[in-house]
């Protein structure tokens, strides 16, 4: 393979490690569903280049599925969830920015040493990379989910995750298109559920802030 080919694929690759770091850095609601939007959009394109490069024509499935649901209409739909439910715009943290960036880095030195390490009897250096930068994307995703109050954020903390896991699908040879098709309709159901049990948690606690679970637990024991 040719050296532009490394060079594009660590690129997208390094893209959506950046704006998973982006999503971290984001206090604003509305921002943070784009940057989820443009973290779809280099996950769609990191796949296709991953097709072409791979000569494996179904992995242009999983990137159109990447931009149609994660790119536009999960988006679309946690916007309106949003708007429908007026929610805090403010993103909501359990610790501040900067200790969580740190963070972040931190997971992101400890995910690329560790990859490469296990990973280092494989023959396809390409792949190698590319799962050490989704392992990344992974344990960031993780990262959000747990520094983040507010339902909607951990649920696009998932997403992010989830990201992270079609990457290193993707990376390792692709999968097969069965099970593209199935990841997308999960995707969907998943949506509709979770936009049930938002509203659902805003009906009965007025709040989407998990602490207003907690203390209620709290006060029932």
């Amino acid at each position: 393979m040719s050296s532009y080919a490394f060079d594009i694929s660590h690129l997208l690759a390094g893209g959506l490690v950046l704006v998973s770091f982006m999503m971290i850095y984001q206090d604003r609601m509305y921002a943070l569903l784009n940057t989820f939007a443009l973290q779809a959009v280099l996950l769609g394109l990191a796949v296709a280049w991953q097709a072409f490069t791979q000569e494996a024509p179904h992995l242009y499935a999983t990137a159109a599925i990447a931009l149609v649901f994660k790119a536009l209409i999960v988006p679309w739909a946690l916007h309106r969830v949003v708007a429908r439910m007026g929610i805090q715009r403010t993103v909501e943290t359990v610790t501040g920015v900067m200790p969580t960036m740190l963070a972040g880095m931190g997971l992101v030195a400890l995910s690329i040493l560790l990859m490469l390490q296990l990973t280092e009897a494989a023959e396809n250096a390409l792949a190698r990379e590319d799962l050490a930068f989704a392992l990344s994307v992974i344990l960031l995703g993780m990262l959000m989910m747990v520094t983040r109050r507010n339902a909607v954020t951990q649920v696009v903390g998932f997403m992010s995750l989830e990201n992270g896991l079609i990457l290193a699908a993707a990376g390792a040879q692709g999968m097969p298109l069965v099970v593209e098709i199935s990841v997308a309709f999960s995707v969907l159901i998943a949506m509709i559920v979770i936009g049930v049990f938002l509203f659902r948690i805003r009906e009965r606690f007025d709040s989407v802030d998990t602490e207003a679970l907690d203390a209620f637990r709290g006060e029932r024991q």
